[in-house]
């Protein structure tokens, strides 16, 4: 059977709406090269599973995921899970759109959908935390679940600078956290005050947390953040803002395939925006994974 159906899946909350205002442009567009879209709103947890679970693969030409990082999560975790192997065309509609940033796709509706409309695909990692899956980013400790702690409708107002604003009022509760790390390049005992694990180059809009990340290198960058002087957290603020915070003496960096951490406290977690996995962690990457729809002429 011809695989001409794209399966649509977006969130109508995301962003400014602009996905939902814009349904019936992309259905045109799509119909016009001979492709039918099936629109999944995601109204629901679990949705996109059962139909996952349901769907013949052969039918579909790709599926196209319409939102934030969040929901490309979601997109890509029950991808996985359901063993579906079919290309994923992005359209961002969320607050920082990191894992959208890396692969440089446009923020207008008409720059996505020729995008998607063409078929040249670049391979993906995807990061895994315990059972949970990540595009982006995995991190820990304080500060992590900034983006868990805005409200919404701040975030489609305001956009990234959410994110810096929530940021800043939570400083005066930093604590440091003792973890113990263990991997082939790193293992230590440590205090920490947060720690990222990346996939990708940026993370709550913060274009250059990892300025040589790959997606496709089969490693993960991993950064701890250790306990220092409050006196030493704006200049380190100002190091990431630049991007050449790796050589900041508070500052831990090395590149894995897999790590575990360990804590003793009661650690908040963070996956691509959304609430984490319990501890202890163990992280891996599973190398060029999924197939991430690009532009012609992307490296």
């Amino acid at each position: 059977m011809k695989n001409n159906k794209v399966l649509l899946f977006y969130n109508p909350n995301a962003g400014n709406g602009l996905f939902k205002n814009n349904l019936d442009l992309i259905v045109e567009n799509f119909q016009k090269k001979g492709m039918l879209v099936i629109p999944v709103r995601a109204d629901r947890m679990g949705i996109l599973d059962e139909i996952l679970k349901e769907i013949n693969v052969d039918e579909y030409r790709k599926i196209i995921a319409a939102g934030g990082d969040g929901t490309i999560n979601v997109v890509v975790n029950s991808m996985i899970n359901n063993n579906i192997d079919l290309p994923l065309a992005i359209f961002p509609a969320g607050t920082a759109n990191d894992f959208a940033y890396y692969f440089e796709i446009p923020h207008t509706i008409e720059e996505m959908v020729k995008i998607a409309l063409e078929e040249n695909y670049t391979y993906a990692d995807i990061g895994k935390v315990n059972d949970k899956h990540f595009i982006n980013v995995a991190a820990m400790g304080f500060l992590v679940d900034v983006s868990q702690k805005t409200d919404p409708n701040i975030k489609n107002t305001l956009g990234v600078i959410s994110y810096y604003l929530k940021g800043v009022t939570e400083i005066p509760n930093l604590r440091p956290i003792p973890i113990k790390i263990t991997s082939d390049e790193y293992t230590s005992e440590d205090r920490i005050f947060f720690m990222l694990v990346m996939n990708g180059r940026s993370a709550g809009g913060f274009k250059k947390i990892a300025p040589n990340a790959k997606i496709n290198d089969g490693l993960l960058d991993v950064m701890l953040f250790k306990e220092m002087p409050i006196y030493e957290f704006a200049p380190l603020l100002f190091n990431v803002m630049q991007g050449n915070h790796q050589a900041n003496k508070n500052v831990v960096f090395f590149q894995t395939s897999k790590l575990y951490i360990e804590s003793d406290n009661n650690v908040g977690t963070d996956i691509d925006g959304e609430k984490g996995a319990e501890f202890p962690l163990d992280i891996k990457v599973l190398p060029d994974k999924i197939r991430i729809n690009t532009k012609k002429d992307f490296k």
